[in-house]
């Protein structure tokens, strides 16, 4: 048996871990119930090790310490989701631990696991049993046992996995929602392949390849039990600050997030420090960590609908989505980005989804379109991106949704050639609204106060569906009913649509109103826009109504009223 490793040996294990978890991504996100598919498991940690494996194969490393730093870093950096965010500090403490070593063996590995397990610990202020956590507590102490018996790190490394094996199957007994949805941990599972795939090449083993994805993988969680209702904290939140001195104190920040939300895991190094967190109010997480340093990168995701989506047999919207956006802006880090110069006093950025509703801004002036909206928030870096894109010596930023206006806000301090100003639009018709009030010629103050009243001016209601059975807010809401929503509030529910859509046109928002603008979604034929056009026409008989292609997801309507 192998009994100890250099830093060459280290870095093939770290790759070969990287290959085997991609290669089970999909077995792996299929596991993922808790509490509702909030990024896929097997996706977040596939990507975060892979971070790693990739700067491995940039350069060799003379000492394992050294090559185990490289690989601490990347992840943290790299680091999705909360399972993301532990696999980084398993391996944060793991480096702390061989830092100084040129070789390890198996009394140094189980050293260094039990590092890694004290940081990740350390980092979650609620630590649940049943999850990854415990598989490699679990590990660690085999690991520890092992040692004592044989120092060789081939042997030491196999016994922890038999262990981590054992705790995964356990995992199913002591976490109550894996029990309802007949799973194992997906985290874990993701803990033992990386551990798997660094025995693996130890011994030699060829590098796996991807598999190729089953139509119904074995053991793949049931989601139908997993109920809307069970998730307190509906918006998956991940963020980076980069710190204003080493060694701060993050317990005071700990505190505070753990009292608007859980699960929370916070990874950091002496440079920056990366938060996980489920929380209603993500802009104040978000404002509270720059009392800490400067952030860098924010993702949001809400949790809630995606279950909905998922129920609903649609395609489920996260940070996947926004994979080959950043690709894109991780190949631009490494050049200078693209800035233009000011041609004009002001410039438009504006957030939405949809080609129609981005036809529409681009009819009204706006310069950049950043994809995004309900459930794909983009990132401070995206909305910057479009700011130094935008050739005017004031650019105006419409986020249009209440959890992208802190991640806009945070461009002010960063754009230092032009002047960034926030309009807080927190709906797409607001953000149209808003654009419809800018005079060219009118002072920059003029301009922010009229587009800020003119927010105050738009009623928005939206049509979209029920993804299961639910007791909400005094309605009995069936799956497969039509919702009608006014200012993100239910307003009612129906089996008909055209019975829903009449009652909607008859609220008091719609008979004040001057103007109605319907935009329709993408799973809208225009002859179905057409007859809801004529509904509200029939009903507002004073108002002048406007049918508008959309082409936005998940909502059939946005209507404005004004």
């Amino acid at each position: 048996m192998v009994q100890n490793i250099d830093a060459a040996a280290f870095q093939k294990m770290v790759i070969h871990a990287a290959a085997a978890l991609n290669a089970q991504k999909q077995a792996i996100n299929d596991l993922n119930v808790f509490p509702v598919p909030d990024g896929d498991t097997g996706t977040n940690m596939g990507l975060t090790i892979g971070c790693a494996a990739a700067e491995l194969k940039k350069k060799s490393h003379d000492a394992v310490g050294q090559a185990a730093q490289t690989t601490a870093s990347a992840l943290l950096r790299g680091a999705r989701g909360n399972s993301g965010v532990i696999l980084s500090l398993l391996f944060r403490g793991f480096a702390k631990a061989i830092k100084d070593r040129t070789e390890i063996d198996g009394r140094d590995l189980a050293i260094a696991l039990d590092f890694g397990v004290a940081a990740a610990y350390k980092a979650v202020m609620k630590p649940a049993e049943g999850t990854i956590l415990t598989v490699s507590r679990m590990a660690a102490a085999c690991a520890a046992g092992a040692a004592r018996e044989d120092g060789g790190i081939e042997f030491v490394l196999q016994a922890a996995i038999e262990e981590a094996e054992s705790a995964l199957a356990d995992t199913m007994e002591q976490n109550p929602v894996l029990k309802k949805a007949g799973v194992i941990d997906a985290g874990g599972k993701g803990f033992v392949v990386i551990l798997q795939g660094m025995l693996d090449s130890l011994r030699g083993l060829p590098m796996p390849a991807l598999a190729e994805e089953k139509e119904e993988p074995a053991g793949k969680a049931d989601f139908e039990a997993v109920n809307v209702e069970d998730i307190t904290f509906a918006f998956d939140t991940v963020f980076i600050v980069r710190k204003l001195e080493e060694n701060q104190d993050m317990e005071p920040f700990r505190a505070y997030l753990n009292s608007i939300g859980d699960s929370l895991v916070i990874g950091e190094d002496d440079e920056a420090f990366k938060v996980h967190v489920h929380t209603n109010t993500p802009g104040s997480a978000l404002s509270e960590a720059q009392k800490y340093g400067t952030l860098e990168l924010a993702k949001i995701e809400n949790m809630r609908t995606q279950a909905e989506d998922l129920a609903a047999g649609k395609h489920v919207q996260s940070t996947d989505d926004l994979e080959a956006v950043e690709a894109e802006l991780e190949e631009g880090m490494s050049a200078a980005p693209a800035k233009a110069a000011p041609e004009k006093p002001y410039g438009f950025v504006t957030v939405c989804a949809g080609d129609g509703m981005a036809a529409v801004f681009k009819d009204l002036g706006v310069d950049g379109i950043v994809s995004g909206g309900q459930s794909m928030n983009p990132s401070t870096q995206d909305i910057l991106r479009e700011i130094d894109k935008t050739p005017a010596e004031t650019v105006y930023v419409l986020p249009n949704n209440k959890n992208i206006i802190m991640a806009a806000e945070q461009c002010i301090p960063l754009c230092e050639d032009k002047k960034v100003v926030v309009i807080p639009t927190k709906t797409v018709p607001q953000g149209i609204a808003a654009m419809m009030a800018v005079d060219p010629d009118a002072p920059e103050g003029d301009n922010t106060s009229a587009m800020t009243e003119a927010l105050s001016r738009v009623a928005t209601s939206e049509i979209t569906y029920a993804a299961r059975d639910s007791d909400f807010d005094g309605f009995d809401i069936k799956q497969g009913d039509y919702l009608a929503l006014v200012e993100h509030q239910l307003f009612g529910t129906d089996q008909d649509l055209d019975a829903l859509l009449d009652r909607l046109a008859n609220a008091p928002a719609q008979q004040d109103a001057e103007f109605i603008s319907i935009f329709y979604g993408a799973d809208v034929t225009e002859e179905e826009a057409q007859k809801t056009a004529d509904i509200f026409s029939q009903a507002c008989p004073g108002a002048e109504v406007t049918l508008l292609r959309g082409g936005q997801p998940v909502y059939y309507y946005m209507i404005s009223a004004e």
